[in-house]
């Protein structure tokens, strides 16, 4: 299954394409923040495939988040994690 996950942006880097590391409840990954151009460091977008295709809230990021917490190892597994 694949689904849009939410993390908070750690950190930013413009170049070419506009990249950062983004922090999924401990888990960093590097994403690509083209099509949120208006987030920004500590912001929460959601991530699908390695893209941030929206911005949220830190309220919505966190309910999303519990869901995918209380199903074992949705989150491990979205993010290529072991299980």
């Amino acid at each position: 299954m694949c689904l849009g996950i939410p993390g908070r942006i750690t950190e930013v880097r413009d170049g070419v394409l506009r990249m950062g590391t983004v922090d999924f409840d401990g888990i960093r990954r590097e994403v690509c923040l083209a099509y949120t151009p208006s987030a920004d460091v500590g912001d929460y977008v959601v991530v699908h495939v390695g893209f941030a295709i929206s911005q949220v809230d830190e309220a919505e990021a966190a309910k999303t988040l519990a869901v995918l917490s209380a199903i074992p190892g949705a989150l491990a597994s979205e993010l290529g994690e072991d299980a």
